[in-house]
């Protein structure tokens, strides 16, 4: 069974709080002495409460002494290279989530005009009559790229292993195969040409003399 997502809110009852409180002290370090074992590195915790009259700490006193005079002999710049507050911790789940965000909107709209270009390629015409420019644009160049990869693979001898390689150029050209294109019309019947003349023979010369026409 799933773990319940808790809402990260300031506990109201004072009882739950420290309940809450004092388990979550108890996990911490816990996972505190596990990162110790598991990472071989070293660290400390101090936790101040309101439940507790004295600090806890871990390991010890001296332990933490240690690791804190060890963390300011290191340089400023690395004391403060990795550390966050709240606020810069926000900002940098922020951050990512915007990035991932417009990764799976461009690879939404691919996705969309890849459909879309099948779908304009099967039917010999632009589906949607209401698309604006930049989609218009966006599916000449999803057409263009998927036409010259096709060309470049034909001028490389590849073009048997289209339809293994590259399903979607191997789509285009089936969508295309499908266009139907209207046909011209028929061109007219000519009337067959005339025969050519014939050499009159001896008779016709002889009755053309008597006649005058020659």
């Amino acid at each position: 069974m799933t773990r319940k997502m808790v809402k990260l809110a300031f506990i109201e009852n004072d009882k739950a709080r420290k309940l809450t409180y004092n388990k979550r002290k108890k996990s911490l370090m816990k996972k505190v002495d596990e990162i110790t074992t598991l990472c071989d590195i070293e660290a400390c915790a101090i936790i101040y409460g309101p439940y507790d009259p004295q600090p806890e700490i871990w390991p010890s006193p001296s332990g933490v002494e240690k690791v804190l005079t060890k963390f300011k002999a290191a340089p400023e710049y690395d004391q403060s290279r990795r550390m966050v507050d709240q606020e810069s911790f926000l900002k940098q789940r922020i951050g990512k989530a915007e990035k991932q965000l417009k990764r799976q909107w461009a690879d939404n709209k691919e996705k969309e005009t890849t459909m879309l270009m099948f779908q304009c390629l099967s039917a010999g015409k632009v589906v949607q009559n209401d698309m604006s420019m930049s989609d218009l644009n966006n599916l000449s160049c999803m057409i263009d790229h998927n036409l010259r990869k096709i060309g470049r693979m034909k001028e490389s001898g590849d073009s048997e292993n289209i339809n293994h390689q590259n399903p979607i150029e191997s789509q285009v050209m089936a969508a295309q195969s499908q266009v139907r294109l209207p046909m011209a019309p028929p061109l007219p019947l000519l009337p067959p040409p005339p025969p050519p003349p014939t050499a009159p023979d001896n008779d016709e010369i002889e009755m053309m003399s008597r006649l005058g026409w020659i």
